[in-house]
């Protein structure tokens, strides 16, 4: 679908594989994106899930946007909004929506890595949907991204992100082998932590995404300062929230949406 990179990997940005970064920079991923992802109806959950809360004034900055699919009925409610991604073509359908619907959104391309030039305290709310979080490579630069946003929000702020569970593997085809298998892996080969996985997405080879367990995310959750309100596990399908999660819930759900406050 797209032409491979060129860069070397010394000039990658930081947490950014090569096989996300062919997946940024296409203009093919990002005009088919929504369509792809079933636009307005596997997001209900999520939709509401940040609604009731993220408060419905104050400047909201989504990181990692996309093409805004997650902050634009914010927008449309009342709150004022901040799309940030390191990819030009996402940002470029966020601003002919933004345009053609009239919504007060200011684009910002940037790598969730440095964020610098967003100041500190200047962001009531924010939002990292979709994973987002998990396509950071590295823990020290996760790290940084989630420091980066409890920097710039204000005291008091909301911080909802989302990510997928390690476990939930155990459920896949194979699931038990590849488990085991992984984590050998991850133990003898230099930089590769566990949940670290690479699989052909959308056409682009070798996509990156780190997923978590739930002690993993509420640990580095809590490093970087956040105070957790209340961890979301969610069903098979992502559409509601998972049924009984005291039974095996670190197993059974496939992620995790975080509702955190500065």
């Amino acid at each position: 679908m797209t032409s491979r990179s060129s860069k070397p990997a010394w000039q990658l940005p930081p947490g950014v594989t090569r096989g996300s970064l062919d997946y940024i920079e296409s203009p093919a991923i990002a005009d088919g994106y929504d369509e792809d992802l079933a636009f307005g109806s596997d997001f209900q959950f999520d939709e509401e899930t940040i609604a009731n809360f993220v408060p419905s004034t104050g400047l909201v900055a989504d990181l990692g946007c996309g093409t805004a699919r997650a902050l634009i009925p914010l927008v449309r409610r009342g709150n004022r909004g901040l799309a940030v991604d390191l990819s030009s073509e996402m940002l470029r359908i966020v601003a002919e929506k933004a345009r053609d619907e009239k919504l007060d959104i200011e684009c910002i391309q940037a790598n969730l890595v440095e964020l610098d030039a967003i100041q500190d305290a200047s962001v009531d709310h924010a939002i990292c949907m979709f994973s987002t979080l998990g396509m950071i490579k590295g823990a020290e630069n996760r790290k940084k991204f989630l420091d980066h946003v409890h920097r710039m929000l204000k005291p008091g702020g909301k911080f909802v992100v989302h990510v997928h569970n390690f476990w939930f593997n155990f459920f896949e085809p194979s699931g038990a082998y590849w488990l085991a298998s992984h984590m050998i892996k991850a133990k003898l080969t230099k930089g590769m932590e566990r949940g670290d996985k690479y699989y052909r997405y959308r056409g682009i080879p070798n996509f990156f995404l780190h997923v978590f367990s739930r002690g993993e995310f509420k640990r580095a959750l809590k490093q970087s300062g956040f105070q957790i309100e209340r961890l979301v596990p969610l069903r098979m399908d992502r559409q509601g929230e998972l049924s009984s999660a005291w039974m095996l819930g670190g197993w059974r759900a496939s992620g995790w949406i975080a509702l955190c406050a500065k």
